[in-house]
């Protein structure tokens, strides 16, 4: 392994995470110093005492390998979400560094779970830099990271290290270098970002609120600063503002250059865009009925408003809610746990299984069905965007849905041993954090949090966040002997 260019991002990842304290750092100023401004400068400086010398000394790199690239997408995000901890440690709105490593790893990992009992009372440049974490993790801070390296360094291996096994099946590089792509999907994602805080903004949210809330939509993460989420304000225009942007964000960032583009036959052929949008029709359609014919809510506006909010919520795996689904009927309950298995499409801000996987698995059973029963002489092939798809690809598809459902059946069963707890928590909190959704059911529930999971616990549902969010396989590769071997 190359070390000393491992070094050299290592320390390029502390300068970037380091240089943008500044902006908790102006809103710890606007709201006249609440007592967090001094944990903030500490934090920063000590990032960038850190990160300097690194980025100085082994400045003169080699190009990385895929060995060296895995080893930087694991152990970056680890890294960075240690020392992200370090202004609530310092300040004391979360002294365990368990609790603040947990914080800032569900926040990096666009996760949205929580330990904070009482939100409200941390100050607001604290409260800035925990929304931030969704901003720089959305898109996936290493590919932020990678625009700054040399070119040449092989920062294009980083990338698909971070990247989903969706990307790879979708192929979705619409520029000749990788640099320049970096720079079209971080311009669409802050332009996001931009136009939904516009919009908050506009309907009266506060500046402060808007840009919390923005981050942790369009990179569909879900911390709000406030105990009961977008349901503290009980605003329909809120609700569907939210709504449109989480769809936004749930969608293959690929499109939009394309749309930019106005090719428009890009979107029409795209093969997980349309069972994007059937999905979410089925599932809103679904607990709208539900909670109608329940009379859970007094008029079907109502009913298809919260049912489309918390349907869009974990479909795309960002979190927020706007009541406590735990007191609808059990039907629409089960329609939302089902949708918690599913994800929204792969080169978006979302994590999940992803829908692509879905497709490809199903059009793999229509066609070996056909083939048994009634074509055995034929060839079918799985078609994607109306091209067939590699064999290899459909069995990526086909062990990436398997693993996932070994990882949450066996880490079920050890939450439930460690923590003792009743077995709906101990499953929902695994699919909650590999899922990356945050909020789950039973004591992790929607008016509920992570607090009173034990430390073991807490530490083996942070490696489930960073698991769901690298798409498991560069977080599971390092555990091989073989990886560590010349």
């Amino acid at each position: 392994m190359n070390f000393a260019s491992i070094a050299y991002v290592m320390g390029t990842l502390l300068l970037v995470t380091g240089g943008s304290i500044i902006l908790p750092v102006i809103c710890s100023l606007c709201y006249n110093n609440e007592g967090d401004l001094f944990s903030l400068l500490v934090s920063g400086a000590i990032m960038l005492v850190m990160g300097l010398p690194l980025w100085w000394f082994f400045r003169k790199n080699q190009e990385l390998n895929i060995k060296d690239a895995f080893f930087i997408a694991v152990f970056g995000w680890i890294v960075i979400s240690a020392v992200s901890a370090l202004p609530f440690m310092i300040h004391g709105s979360i002294p365990s560094f368990t609790d603040a490593f947990f914080e800032m790893m569900s926040g990096y990992t666009t996760s949205g779970a929580t330990i904070l009992t009482d939100i409200e009372v941390v100050p607001h440049g604290l409260l800035f830099w925990r929304s931030q974490t969704h901003l720089l993790g959305g898109m996936g801070f290493l590919t932020l990271t990678v625009i700054f390296l040399p070119h040449g360094m092989g920062g294009v291996r980083i990338f698909r290290a971070e990247s989903s096994p969706g990307q790879v099946i979708t192929k979705e590089k619409f520029m000749p270098r990788n640099r320049d792509t970096m720079i079209w999907l971080w311009g669409i994602y802050s332009a996001l970002n931009i136009l939904q805080v516009i919009f908050l903004y506009g309907g009266g949210m506060s500046l402060f609120d808007s840009l919390c809330h923005a981050f942790g939509t369009v990179s569909t993460s879900g911390y709000s600063p406030y105990n009961a989420s977008v349901g503290h304000y009980n605003d329909a225009y809120f609700d569907w503002v939210i709504i449109v942007f989480m769809f936004l964000g749930g969608m293959t960032f690929m499109l939009f250059y394309h749309m930019m583009k106005r090719e428009w036959h890009v979107l029409k052929i795209n093969t997980e865009f349309r069972w994007y949008l059937g999905f979410l029709l089925f599932f809103c359609g679904g607990t709208s009925l539900i909670l109608w014919t329940e009379n859970t809510y007094p008029n079907l506006t109502d009913s298809v408003r919260y049912a489309t909010f918390q349907v869009v919520s974990l479909l795309t795996t960002t979190g927020f809610t706007t009541a406590d689904y735990e007191q609808w009927p059990q039907a629409a309950q089960m329609f939302l746990y089902a949708a918690c298995f599913i994800g929204a499409c792969a080169g978006s801000t979302t994590s999940g299984i992803k829908i692509v996987h879905y497709v490809i698995i199903w059009k793999f059973m229509v066609s070996s069905i056909k083939k048994i029963f009634l074509q055995p002489m034929a060839i079918i092939s799985v078609r994607l965007n109306r091209r067939p798809v590699e064999p290899l690809t459909v069995n990526l598809a086909i062990c990436y849905f398997i693993v996932n459902i070994f990882l949450i059946l066996g880490g079920g069963c050890f939450m439930v041993l460690v923590d003792d707890m009743d077995y709906v928590t101990g499953m929902s909190s695994v699919i909650a954090t590999l899922m990356n959704i945050g909020p789950g059911f039973g004591t992790i529930g929607p008016s509920e949090n992570y607090a009173h999971i034990s430390t073991a616990g807490k530490w083996f549902l942070s490696y489930n966040m960073l698991v769901g969010r690298l798409e498991m396989f560069s977080a599971l590769v390092i555990f091989y002997p073989s990886f560590w071997k010349k």
